[in-house]
């Protein structure tokens, strides 16, 4: 008789976890200006070391194999990009929402961009506007865009939007997937 896959049930009591941690309900409005009767704090799953690092483990096999460097977007996609970072050997980069505009003026920490592959982390993912202003600063930069990964996929056009820019998205979670893991 064989075993059934862990697989599922591993990613499920994830799921389970997340929403648990990072599910908060009332009204919101969201950086892309809508409301929302939901929320996902993503800090509340960054600063658990333990979901952190088990966060990192199921999101590096979504890394491309040809990935030069994580790009962590600021603030949110930065703890994710140096966990996977510690846990894949990949380089990590630390994308600010504009360059800095003193010091060396760089728009990505931790080493230069230009003529790599990344693979750009965020943490949840709404409309994708932030994403797509990112990713074009770093193709500005003379960086090439594998993919772009996120924890949480709130299903709320994000991926066509980044579609639209030639970008694609693998959500370690849908919304819709967090709310039937908590159903359980």
């Amino acid at each position: 008789m064989s075993q059934p896959d862990p697989a599922p049930a591993a990613r499920a009591a994830l799921a389970a976890r997340v929403h648990a941690a990072a599910h908060l309900t009332g009204r919101f409005r969201l950086r892309s200006g809508q409301v929302s009767s939901e929320y996902f704090d993503k800090y509340r799953f960054e600063a658990d070391p333990a979901l952190l690092a088990d966060l990192a483990a199921a999101l590096a096999p979504l890394v491309p194999p040809d990935t030069d460097a994580l790009a962590g977007l600021e603030l949110g996609g930065v703890p994710l990009a140096t966990a996977v970072s510690a846990r894949t050997g990949i380089a990590a980069r630390f994308v600010r929402k504009e360059a800095k505009p003193y010091g060396t003026e760089n728009l990505a920490e931790g080493g230069p961009v230009e003529g790599l592959r990344l693979t750009v982390v965020e943490d949840v993912i709404t409309s994708g506007g932030q994403v797509r202003a990112s990713c074009a600063d770093l193709r500005e930069r003379g960086a090439e865009i594998a993919a772009v990964l996120c924890v949480v996929d709130r299903e709320s056009g994000g991926d066509e939007a980044l579609a639209a820019d030639g970008l694609a998205l693998t959500p370690l979670f849908t919304a819709s997937e967090l709310r039937a893991a908590a159903q359980g």
